[in-house]
């Protein structure tokens, strides 16, 4: 007799491998491709590190899988990719059967003991055994000595109150006959002679989704939720109770229980092999007769392909020494990957993996084909998996901005980023966004500052960026524009209708510098003497340099034509290798401000 018990995710194997052919250009890494006694798998398991892994337990598939070649990717739908019942694996473990209301105390005492391993409870329900609250209080008291027949008693006591047996006499009536007698007795009051039958007899009422779950097990498939399922192993030829030992001997079972699965060294061993502390707990727990409420049993626990991390299903589908990509970054509901050159052949694999095991927060999966070369800074990207669609909403710092990974550009690494430099700003200041973008900066800082200048030479960088400011309800704390760098700079600071900004960015890591020589000049129509405010500029840049602070420094100074000024350095990340990107903060130096050369648009 086998009873399944199912895990799903909480606050959440090989002896052989069915894996499609096309999938490897090697043989697979796993030391049991073939069917292996228990004893070969145990030895086997003793050279892995604890835990649950691929290489340990074995597949419950009776065939071994046909190694082929590399798959040509283009060709292989989604679903056919490989398969995903190739990654179950089946561990055999022992558990201890005991009554549901003492499994949560012993949980916490035998804690060091028990399976502990990630997303599976150590505690599992058993389906089938659960009993209400009212019924149980028909049962007799198990542990009472008085009671000789307690078993017999306790039935004879239930068939009593549902059937309506009399006092040792006559036969039962049968369920059909019993209840057209009752229906006679039915008035206002209900079932005068039984008035709880309606209660018991009536199904309790299950959600939709329960019953499509039930219907899927009925079935024998398990549902996408389903990391992980017990079963444990019933022999019917001999006494599992008397694994125990004589002492140890129990009764038959009755009533809720649970099974507390035990740390997989302590597979196949009886009570005699069990650590001190497991022994104790038991012997605590005998009856007057020498009885006891535990219950020692053989287990197999099941994972299915949904419980493995995506790095322990990636590492099993690509070659030997080839790096698991295992880092994307997420654009709403996107996966944007970076793919090298050696895994490009493997592309949807990762692809589909990536989707599967980040459900169902992300719906597609790209990776970017080329490096960004146009004006507009958008990429060029490729979809792998999922829906096709790269119009996605993305929040950050209490703000929702709506965005098209195909017409505008936008980079989450650099939240952290935005957030530093949102913290210089004050509510006095106006602020100029050089290069907006959909407005990241420029909507984060219009929350706090005075006014906001926003520009972008993109016009569909334009037209998010505005509807963003509806969006969020900022839209008369900001002003919009679409042109070239230079020319925003020299109109917003000619401009009489405009108010004095405090506060440039110029975040174009790649040409930002270039635009700087538009300030020379900009004061010059200015007297010195009215004391105008010179704003401060942050200039983003890259660097390739072994000593990058210095090599950006003097990038700015050869722009400004000027040497004499602070510039505060801030290294923001680490793009590539070798490769920085860089925040310079300075004030607009004087003498380039009322500069009689100026630049040239």
């Amino acid at each position: 007799m086998v009873i399944k018990l199912i895990f799903r995710p909480n606050s959440l194997p090989f002896s052989f491998l069915s894996f499609p052919p096309r999938l490897f250009s090697r043989p697979l890494n796993f030391s049991l491709l073939s069917t292996s006694t228990t004893t070969a798998v145990a030895a086997v398991s003793s050279t892995l590190p604890y835990g649950p892994s691929l290489r340990k337990g074995y597949s419950p598939s009776p065939f071994p899988p046909t190694l082929h070649q590399c798959p040509s990717s283009e060709q292989e739908s989604d679903s056919n990719l490989f398969d995903e019942d190739s990654f179950t694996r089946v561990f055999d473990l022992a558990a201890l059967r005991v009554p549901s209301e003492l499994c949560f105390g012993l949980e916490n005492r035998l804690r060091g003991h028990l399976l502990n391993w990630p997303r599976v409870r150590n505690i599992a329900r058993v389906p089938g055994d659960e009993i209400d609250a009212e019924l149980k209080k028909l049962f007799a008291d198990c542990s009472s000595s008085n009671n000789l027949n307690t078993d017999n008693d306790a039935l004879v006591t239930l068939n009593r109150r549902i059937y309506g047996k009399a006092d040792g006499d006559g036969e039962l009536l049968s369920p059909v006959l019993y209840r057209d007698k009752l229906a006679r007795t039915f008035n206002s009051r209900g079932f005068v002679n039984f008035r709880n039958l309606a209660k018991i007899s009536r199904p309790k009422k299950v959600k939709k989704k329960e019953e499509e779950r039930k219907e899927k097990g009925k079935k024998g498939g398990v549902g996408r939720n389903e990391m992980a399922v017990v079963a444990v192993v019933e022999e019917e030829e001999s006494d599992v109770s008397g694994l125990l030992g004589d002492e140890f001997k129990g009764k038959s079972w009755r009533g809720s229980t649970r099974l507390l699965l035990l740390d997989e060294t302590y597979a196949n061993k009886g009570i005699n092999e069990m650590p001190e502390a497991i022994k104790a707990v038991l012997k605590e727990y005998v009856g007057d007769k020498g009885d006891s409420t535990f219950e020692l049993v053989k287990c197999k626990l099941t994972l299915f392909y949904s419980y493995w991390q995506m790095n322990e299903v990636l590492e099993a589908l690509l070659p030997n020494g080839m790096i698991i990509p295992s880092a994307f970054e997420t654009v709403g509901h996107i996966a944007h990957l970076n793919l090298r050159d050696e895994h490009l052949p493997y592309k949807k694999i990762v692809a589909k993996v990536v989707l599967d095991k980040n459900k169902p927060k992300i719906q597609t999966v790209v990776n970017k084909t080329d490096i960004i070369h146009n004006d507009y800074r958008t990429m060029q990207l490729e979809v792998l998996a999922g829906n096709h669609s790269l119009v996605t909403t993305v929040v950050e710092n209490g703000l929702r901005f709506h965005v098209d990974l195909a017409t505008v550009y936008w980079n989450s690494r650099l939240s952290t980023e935005r957030q530093r430099l949102l913290n210089y700003f004050t509510r006095d200041d106006v602020i100029c966004d050089v290069f907006a973008g959909v407005g990241p900066i420029a909507l984060a800082a219009a929350r706090k500052v005075k006014h906001v200048y926003a520009n972008d030479l993109n016009p569909y960088a334009v037209d998010y960026l505005e509807r963003n400011s509806v969006l969020n309800k900022l839209e008369r704390k900001i002003e919009v524009f679409n042109m070239d760098g230079r020319r925003f700079i020299d109109t917003i600071f000619a401009s009489h209708k405009t108010r004095p900004v405090t506060q440039v960015v110029m975040n174009l890591p790649n040409d930002a510098t270039e635009f700087l020589d538009a300030f020379r000049g900009l004061f010059r129509k200015h007297h010195k003497d009215r004391g105008y405010t010179l704003p401060r500029i942050h200039v983003y840049g890259f660097s390739k340099a072994q000593d990058p602070e210095f090599d950006f420094h003097e990038r700015i100074r050869i722009a400004l034509s000027e040497v004499a000024f602070d510039v505060e350095m801030h290294r923001v990340r680490i793009v590539a290798p070798g490769k920085w990107m860089l925040c310079a903060s300075f004030t607009l130096p004087e003498r380039v401000a009322y500069s009689k050369t100026v630049s040239i648009l």
